[in-house]
């Protein structure tokens, strides 16, 4: 008996490596050639004078109604100067990421076949954290001086944030702004909405970024993956017993939902916990969904409402 139930697992893990390998070679052979425009170059390289052919030639980076004093008081400001310096010793050779943006695209086109294939603008912008990288329609724009390392010396912020500015986190805040930007704002307000809003943009980044880890798609430590898998049920039994899931509080999405060094239950746990663990435990209810009801493609769930989901994922916590 133990060897056929050996046997009807490695079928099964076969057969699951052979679905995949058959997903990624249509995948690879999905023509997509993504452009990439450095426009922090094109900006701190050019003469003061040269500034009217800049804006001409990239309106939508210069707002209306701002002096032009701004602009090139930034263009010569020496410590803006030295930004500049250090992004372009990171990434004088932007080819490597080139590819993987096409990577991304080949993926976002098998499994959304009208999205156009966008241009890529690299930015030095003004240190947002918010705005690391957007997706707009034809464009995506990525402020390379918030990926340049999370020991960089310029970066006076807390360390749950400077985690994230990694190289190795563009591709999924790509992701992220891509699925926030496609996934339909539900009426629903409750906690267990917002955790199923967030898990559908992280399982977007498990058929979107299929190499990467659980704790890059995440934004997390490796660490911070394991304290949630072995914390899971415990986390669980804390939003059903706390009767939290179908709470409209707002003060829920800053405990559990949003960027945060931990969570709060308030709790000795809490010193332990990585922020944004409900999104976390989203993204399990949605894996479990969809694992589940494996004939729904991505845009569809995106557009499922989160009631459905959950009621339909059959979720149950890891014990």
């Amino acid at each position: 008996m133990k060897i056929y139930r050996l046997a009807v697992v490695l079928s099964l893990f076969f057969l699951s490596c052979g679905q995949k390998t058959k997903v990624e070679k249509e995948v690879e052979g999905i023509p997509v050639d993504v452009k990439v425009e450095r426009f922090d170059k094109v900006f701190f390289e050019s003469k003061p004078e040269d500034l009217p052919k800049v804006k001409k030639q990239y309106p939508f980076f210069f707002p209306a109604g701002n002096d032009d004093k701004i602009w090139l008081e930034k263009m010569q400001e020496p410590i803006w100067r030295e930004v500049y310096q250090e992004v372009q010793k990171k990434y004088s050779n932007f080819e490597p990421l080139r590819k993987e943006f096409n990577n991304l695209f080949q993926h976002v086109k098998y499994y959304f076949p009208k999205t156009k294939t966008p241009k890529v603008i690299t930015i030095i912008g003004e240190m947002d954290y918010n705005a690391k990288a957007i997706y707009a329609d034809s464009l995506v724009i990525v402020a390379l001086e918030l990926y340049l390392g999370k020991e960089h010396k310029f970066y006076q912020f807390p360390n749950y944030l400077k985690q994230n500015f990694e190289e190795r986190q563009i591709m999924p805040d790509v992701v992220s702004s891509f699925s926030y930007r496609n996934i339909p704002v539900s009426n629903d307000k409750t906690l267990l909405s917002q955790m199923i809003f967030e898990g559908k943009q992280l399982y977007a980044k498990d058929l979107l970024l299929p190499e990467y880890t659980d704790a890059e798609k995440m934004g997390y430590t490796p660490e911070q993956i394991k304290w949630c898998e072995e914390n899971e049920s415990y986390m669980w039994r804390y939003f059903i017993e706390s009767e939290m899931l179908y709470s409209a509080d707002p003060k829920l999405n800053t405990r559990f939902i949003t960027p945060a060094p931990f969570s709060k239950f308030y709790l000795e746990i809490d010193n332990d916990s990585p922020g944004r663990t409900g999104a976390w435990i989203g993204w399990q209810i949605v894996r479990s969904y969809m694992k589940n009801n494996n004939n729904v493609s991505l845009a569809e769930l995106f557009k499922i409402e989160p009631k459905e989901i959950f009621e339909k994922s059959k979720y149950k916590p890891k014990k």
